[in-house]
Order: structure tokens, then C-alpha cells, then sequence
């Protein structure tokens, strides 16, 4: 799905360089809701939380959003007070230009983390931002909040249900620093659709748990995750209710919006050159499943033999063992795309593995673990590790 075309009523975007990141580019945006809209949010799990989301969760809990103030190049965390005040006066200002509520404004922030936020020039673009949106600069939005991403990230679905016209977008950014609960992502989600905050937030957490809580970089969970849906009702259709055709088409297309994007994540992780499905089937539970799933996915000898196009399905079935899953080794089957290289906890002979080889030098494939225990399943998504991780990661900085 593409950006083509697909703009959502009552909202607008806008951005700016404020010189915050070293280059000029573009490295602040603003999103704008005509209207109040209903309004749900994810956060990270990180008990270090960046100033942005101290001012912006508890507001959030209000069920209430009109405008969205969010930066580049610095991630405002670990900056004590004055970073909070920095924050917290961007938020004003920004307030006080729309003519709004300050309770209405979410901060999102990206980038070095204990780097004080030069607030001052945030403020200083605030009147551009205003004045300058347009509902045709979300893919512009999408670019100014880049870091270490290679590509922009967008999604656009529109609701299938009878009577329901609404299109939902989705807003990301990530790269490096992704794990669950959350990465070091952005996420913003928009909709014309008239939906509720309560059943919003429902969504919300149903689709994030399917996405981004199932996708891995490199096991480190960020100190500014953070997932907004903002729904303004602008579409003009009648209000989506609890346990019905519609609210089961937003919860399908929303899933599908933010699965796109968590997937161009970890495609986009820093270095990556390999998307990885790892599905994991006949759990004793859709939980054990999914902690199996993220054990083979998170570790480092299962990713670096991805990266080296290496069939080592001992690694995999080593970190099988270590997850919190139960695991009958003498069950187990593990499969590269349609290639069995594991069957009842045996090898199937080098021959296999030659053709796995093959499956794992493509650029995205699946592998498969049967657990033969019950019916849980599970799907994670990860890439491989690879020498330019490290490059980049070690001169973050300079």
C-alpha cells in the first residue's frame, strides 16, 4: 500500500529544520487534527522514560489529541528537569500558536540520548509549522523524523466494511534499538473513522502486540517508544461500535497498516540485509509460542548465521531450548521456507542443508519450528547481524 492518492480527511502536516540534527534537513513536524480527535497510545516498557513521554502519556489517558509536536536528532532523555521544561515549553508553544488546549498536544522525540534538547529553536520553527501544513506532507512527516532509517516509513489502508469510507495511515520511524515493549520507534496512526477512545486503545494494543511487539533488531528497548492512533471521526460515517462487522474490519485493516511498517523496520535495520520471519507452531499456548518465537529471534548466533547464509539450525534449535517455552527436543521440526532440516529433533542430512542454504541467501525468507505439543503459534519477525550494525552503532554519535 502506498501513500498515492490516500490522504485522511481533517488532518494536516507540516515540517522544519530547527538545526537540532548536525545536517539541514528537515528534523521537526507537526500533526494536526482539525478536531479534538479520540486518541490511544503505546508506550515504552523502558523504566527510563524521555521527557516527551512523561508530559505526553498521562494526557494520552485523557482519551483527547489535536496536534502532535515531534523531533529529530535528539531523543530528550536522561536531561533531568531542564529537558522536562524544554518539553513542556515546546508544548506551550505550540498551544498557544494552534489557539488550542496544552492537554492537547502529544512531544514525541528521537535521536542521542543525554544530550540537552535546544528547545529554543523548536520554539523558533513553531510559527512555520503552523502556518505551513498541508494535508498533502505526511510522507514529508515521515522523512523529517528519520535517524539512522534508510528509507521513510508509510502505510495507508481504507475499511472494507459496507457504510464505512474512513482510510487509516501510519507514520514511522526505526532502525537501530529495536526490541519490544517497545523499539526505538515512532509511531503515529491516523483516521477519519468515528471511533471511541476506549475501543481505540482496544485497537490499539491488539494490533501493537501483532507488530511492533513482535519484531527485533538488536534486543535493546528504547527510553522514547511510542505508538499514537489518533481517530478525528472526519469521514462523516456513523460512530464504529464494540462487536461489530466494523470494529472487526478497523481492528483487520489496522493490524495490516502496522504489521507494513514494523516489517519495513526490521528490513530497514541498521546494516540489515535479510527480513526474517520466524513462526513458531504447535506450542501448548499462543503465549509459549510467541516467547519461543522471540528467543530464536533475539539471538545473536541465530541472526550472525543468518547474515553468513548458514544453515545452522543448531543454533535455532538451541535457543529453542533456552526460551521459556516448553520444548520436547525428540518433536521438534524446523523447516527454512518449505525445506525440512530438522525432523523429530534430527538432522535431515546435507543434502537439505545445501538447499536451506539456498532459502537463506534470499532477502527475506521464513523458518518454521513444529513443536508438536499443542496448538499455539506464533510469528516474530527479525533480521540478520551484520558488520555494518557495528559500524554504525559504534560512531553513533560522531
Amino acid at each position: 500500500m502506498t501513500m498515492a492518492g490516500n490522504q485522511v480527511k481533517g488532518f494536516s502536516f507540516a515540517t522544519a529544520a530547527a538545526g537540532i540534527k548536525q545536517t539541514q534537513r528537515p528534523d521537526c513536524a507537526l500533526i494536526f487534527s482539525d478536531i479534538p480527535a479520540a486518541c490511544a497510545g503505546v508506550f515504552t516498557r523502558n523504566q527510563v522514560v524521555a521527557a516527551p513521554l512523561q508530559l505526553t502519556r498521562p494526557r494520552v489517558l485523557q482519551g483527547k489529541c489535536q496536534a502532535v509536536l515531534v523531533n529529530s536528532g535528539n531523543a530528550n532523555a536522561c536531561t533531568g528537569a531542564a529537558g522536562l521544561e524544554a518539553a513542556r515549553q515546546n508544548g506551550r508553544t505550540l498551544a498557544a500558536e494552534l489557539g488550542i488546549a496544552e492537554e492537547l498536544i502529544a512531544l514525541a522525540s528521537t535521536g542521542v540520548i543525554g544530550v540537552q534538547l535546544p528547545g529554543a529553536r523548536l520554539d523558533a520553527v513553531v510559527p512555520h509549522l503552523v502556518k505551513e501544513r498541508s494535508a498533502d506532507k505526511a510522507a514529508a512527516v515521515a522523512e523529517a523524523i528519520m535517524t539512522t532509517d534508510m528509507f521513510s516509513k508509510t502505510s495507508v489502508a481504507r475499511l472494507q466494511t459496507p457504510g464505512q469510507s474512513a482510510t487509516i495511515l501510519g507514520i514511522a520511524k526505526g532502525a537501530g534499538m529495536i526490541h519490544p515493549n517497545m523499539a526505538t520507534m515512532l509511531g503515529f496512526v491516523l483516521t477519519d473513522a468515528n471511533i471511541g477512545a476506549q475501543l481505540l486503545q482496544s485497537c490499539l494494543q491488539i494490533a501493537v502486540e501483532q507488530s511492533f511487539n513482535s519484531i527485533t533488531v538488536d534486543g535493546d528497548t528504547s527510553t522514547n517508544d511510542m505508538v499514537l492512533l489518533l481517530a478525528n471521526g472526519q469521514a462523516g460515517e456513523g460512530e464504529i461500535l464494540p462487536q461489530t462487522p466494523a470494529a472487526e474490519d478497523f481492528q483487520l485493516q489496522l493490524n495490516t497498516v502496522l504489521l507494513e511498517l514494523a516489517k519495513m523496520i526490521v528490513r530497514d535495520g541498521e546494516g540489515a540485509t535479510k527480513l526474517v520471519q520466524i513462526h513458531v507452531r504447535g506450542a501448548r499456548s499462543t503465549a509459549e509460542a510467541k516467547e519461543a518465537a522471540r528467543s530464536v529471534a533475539t539471538s545473536s548466533l541465530v541472526k550472525t548465521a543468518f547474515f553468513g547464509e548458514d544453515a545452522n539450525w543448531g543454533r535455532i534449535i538451541a535457543a529453542l531450548g533456552y526460551s521459556n517455552a516448553e520444548v520436547d527436543a525428540q518433536r521438534v521440526d524446523i523447516f527454512f521456507d518449505q525445506v525440512q532440516v530438522v525432523s523429530a529433533g534430527l538432522g535431515t542430512g546435507p543434502e537439505q542443508e545445501l538447499l536451506a542454504t539456498e532459502v537463506l541467501r534470499r532477502k527475506e525468507f521464513r523458518v518454521t519450528l513444529d513443536l508438536h505439543l499443542g496448538a499455539g503459534s506464533s510469528d516474530y519477525y527479525t533480521s540478520d547481524l551484520t558488520y555494518e550494525y557495528i559500524k554504525i552503532n559504534a560512531d553513533y554519535r560522531t
